[in-house]
């Protein structure tokens, strides 16, 4: 069953690569930093010894690839991402890279690696999650061909842009050069990624594999609200214009909203009993970020607003910006809302979903004692690197159980079976590629 290297190995490189942080105590890998290189070069010598021909390109991406017997045929892209969340877990992105490494060290180890139909290229995209640049899918965007040019120019907090970034890390960079990153679709046969569910799902059915049927939109805004400083002793209530009062305001109808969507929206051609309906069901709204500066005039804060229909979610979008308005106005301070990133939601491609659900059949019916039941189909309120690949080729996506549902934390947890059902499940899906 190759347990050594689907399980013991990979286990032990999850283990590795969870320690590569910028951070002493917590994991914190970011867009380009120490850190992220040092995970990258790691990732590339994997890929190396899995017999893979390896790069780097010039958004940082870390790609591996074997051409099979049919160099020309359309390739199989395989990835997930490197970089993290601050405070993170060690599965979140890495399980998507070792598994499938693991897989194809498995054809290699076998002599079976050069006898695959068609090329597989793995990528470990340099960033997924936005942290630094409150931009995310940098990687997979852009070779996607979706990342705007103008987000070379887009700077995090210390004031440095995406191409400075990369350009200390010795990567050259121009708008010509980003465009050049992206793929031909014609050379493309399919995108497939393997990620922890990020909920509970899995874990209730006692199943360790699920298959995504779809991924949620979602939507990054930016809000600011712009007050006067007074003196806290001296300025009458009703003359204050105090921003952080009035940002409170703003996030409790932001919860108050998305719990209860249809209290707030109204019919018309774009927003139908249909939409708001759907949006009863998948409607995830948060605050990510809160911060004031200078003193206590401007306050800050991100919105993140999922929901598996998109003219539903831009409903929301409308009624919140336009009562958040109101409401600001009333309060006599100043407000601009930013959106920072869009992703509509994505359909998986259902022949390579299906294929994709019997590899995990097969897996959990081979490593397991007891008789798999039926592998369950589930859909994705976070968005994955898989988003932005729909973009260029047909996407499917393998979950697996992770304990409480836990994502973005240290607590986050894969058993070490799983980790084998995973590594198992993409082998056995590449083996239908032989």
């Amino acid at each position: 069953m190759h347990s050594e290297i689907l399980k013991d190995e990979a286990v032990a490189r999850l283990i590795e690569l969870g320690k590569v942080s910028d951070a002493g105590g917590f994991l914190e890998r970011t867009f380009q930093s120490p850190a992220s290189v040092r995970a990258g070069n790691l990732i590339r010598s994997w890929m190396e010894d899995a017999g893979l021909h390896t790069w780097v390109d010039q958004m940082g991406n870390v790609h591996g690839r074997t051409e099979g017997m049919n160099p020309n045929e359309r390739a199989l892209l395989i990835g997930s991402h490197l970089d993290t969340v601050i405070d993170a877990g060690m599965f979140d992105g890495a399980l998507g890279i070792i598994t499938a490494l693991s897989a194809l060290k498995v054809l290699k180890t076998n002599g079976m690696l050069g006898e695959l139909k068609r090329p597989i290229e793995v990528i470990a995209f340099s960033d997924e999650e936005g942290v630094r640049f409150q931009s995310t899918f940098l990687g997979s965007a852009a070779i996607a061909g979706v990342l705007p040019v103008s987000t070379l120019h887009v700077h995090d907090k210390s004031g440095v842009t995406v191409q400075e970034t990369l350009r200390k890390n010795s990567i050259e960079i121009t708008e010509e050069n980003l465009l050049q990153l992206k793929y031909d679709p014609e050379s493309v046969w399919g995108y497939i990624e393997v990620h922890i569910e990020q909920g509970p799902v899995l874990e209730t059915l006692g199943l360790p594999l699920g298959i995504v049927k779809g991924i949620a939109g979602q939507t990054r805004l930016r809000v600011t609200v712009k007050g006067s400083q007074g003196h806290a002793g001296t300025v009458p209530m009703a003359m204050r214009k105090d921003p952080m009062a009035a940002a409170a305001e703003l996030i409790l109808l932001l919860e108050s909203l998305c719990k209860q969507p249809e209290n707030y929206l109204s019919y018309d051609d774009h927003c139908t009993p249909s939409s708001v309906q759907s949006l009863a069901g998948s409607l995830v709204c948060t605050v990510g970020e809160i911060s004031t500066w200078p003193s206590a005039s401007n306050v800050t804060f991100t919105v993140d607003i999922r929901a598996m229909d998109d003219l539903g979610r831009e409903a929301v979008i409308y009624e919140l910006s336009s009562r958040m308005y109101r409401i600001c106005d009333k309060r006599s301070v100043q407000c601009l809302i930013e959106r920072k990133h869009d992703a509509n939601g994505v359909a998986c491609d259902n022949e390579l979903s299906s294929q994709l659900r019997f590899a995990a059949y097969s897996a959990h019916d081979r490593i397991s004692d007891e008789k798999p039941g039926d592998v369950p189909i589930l859909m994705s309120g976070a968005g994955h690197d898989a988003m932005a690949m729909s973009h260029l080729t047909k996407v499917a996506m393998l979950f697996v159980r992770c304990r409480g549902g836990v994502s973005h934390s240290p607590e986050e947890h894969v058993s070490d079976d799983d980790v084998w059902a995973a590594g198992f499940a993409v082998l056995t899906f590449l083996g239908t590629l032989v």
